[in-house]
């Protein structure tokens, strides 16, 4: 479907003097660990920098405001790479005369709103959840979620699965107009069956990588997926016993945190695999199509950006829900590990990736078509009491 484009020339004026003004200051901003990665996985070179720092800014502010003005007509919001290399900020709506007035912001008329999408998601969700309609009975249905810029519940599959696929949505009986199938290179699968931020070992046999560096209460520790380990679980850094896995959920969450003993000293960084370390500032939440980076042990330091939020991945042991999907290569081992943006917000831990038949990595597939995925960070602070260790 061809979306309709409504431009505000009187807000892209406006943007323009803020662009101007920021420059300075959103260049500074910017990790100096990242301009490099950034470059090579995406293409963004230092002077467009202040642009898109400038631009991820707008989405942080103004996405609340246009929830407000468009109520229940509002379809959604994401991060846009323009043709020329710069960045815009999109807000969908099914008004049919989309007002001004939103600094920064292109809108674009579309035809389902943020709500009935949703909706048909929450179904196919229920539908998932029956027994009849677990993971094994869905063979080739890899994941499905709201996917704003193409105003539609995108479900993944594979090539040979649409058979599987139409009959999934025909038992949910959502619109069908409001979904879409997409081929998907691989197979969805944790990445904890090799070695890693920082590479650790569970029961001195599986390895994972460590995600952020937190506190609860009087304990040090830090967060990481679930699928690494179980409650009790030891580990091992650098060949040290450091602490044990206090709670984990998997699957229907991919969240862990593990406990690291008095004795060990936490650092709020992130390995970028190149000798530095890139310094955790927060973590607020970054928006669709905002680009990020991932420290894991066995690919190392990689970049891209964020494709969808609110993914629901069908594990061959069960659903994850609420993940959010990237396009930035991963490895077996990796999972745990961080996510965090260029201006220092950690995002969330390594929990799986779409893998080619017999590979160790997805980094391989064509950017346009993989699939990796991490569990959000602030959940994982939230639902276990935890405290972000920040630099």
């Amino acid at each position: 479907m061809s979306l309709k484009r409504t431009v505000l020339c009187s807000a892209v004026v406006a943007a323009a003097a803020v662009f101007s003004s920021a420059s300075a200051i959103a260049s500074e901003s910017f990790d100096p660990q990242l301009t490099f990665a950034m470059q090579r996985d995406l293409g963004v070179f230092p002077g467009q920098i202040p642009q898109y720092l400038q631009t991820e800014r707008i989405a942080k502010t103004q996405e609340a405001v246009a929830r407000r003005q468009f109520g229940r007509h509002f379809a959604g919001s994401w991060i846009e790479r323009k043709a020329d290399g710069s960045f815009q900020y999109v807000v969908g709506t099914t008004a049919i005369s989309a007002s001004a007035g939103i600094v920064g912001v292109e809108i674009r008329q579309v035809r389902h709103s943020l709500r009935d999408l949703e909706a048909s998601m929450a179904r196919l969700n229920e539908v998932q959840a029956r027994s009849f309609y677990r993971a094994r009975a869905l063979p080739g249905v890899h994941s499905w979620h709201v996917d704003p810029t193409t105003n539609a519940v995108v479900v993944s599959i594979a090539p040979t699965a649409v058979n599987n696929a139409i009959d999934f949505i025909a038992a949910s009986g959502v619109n069908a107009d409001t979904v879409r199938f997409q081929n998907a290179a691989g197979t969805p699968q944790t990445t904890a069956t090799v070695v890693g931020g920082m590479e650790y070992v569970v029961n001195n046999a599986s390895l994972c990588s460590v995600g952020f560096s937190i506190t609860r209460g009087t304990s040090k520790g830090f967060v990481t997926a679930g699928h690494c380990g179980s409650v009790g679980n030891s580990v091992k850094i650098s060949n040290q016993a450091v602490g044990s896995f206090q709670a984990s959920s998997f699957p229907t969450n991919d969240r862990a945190w593990v406990s690291v003993s008095s004795s060990h000293t936490l650092q709020p960084w992130v390995m970028n695999y190149s000798g530095g370390n890139v310094v955790v500032r927060g973590s607020t939440e970054a928006a669709t199509g905002a680009s990020l980076c991932r420290s894991g042990r066995t690919t190392g330091w990689r970049c891209g950006t964020i494709t969808a939020k609110n993914v629901t991945v069908n594990y061959d042991v069960g659903p994850v829900f609420g993940l959010t999907q990237t396009n930035v290569c991963t490895g077996r081992g990796d999972s745990g590990g961080s996510w965090i943006t260029g201006s220092g917000q950690g995002q969330g831990v390594t929990s799986g990736g779409n893998l080619p038949s017999g590979s160790n990595d997805n980094c391989s597939v064509p950017t346009s078509q993989r699939q990796t995925f991490f569990q959000r960070l602030n959940p994982i602070l939230s639902a276990y009491g935890l405290t972000l260790l920040r630099g």
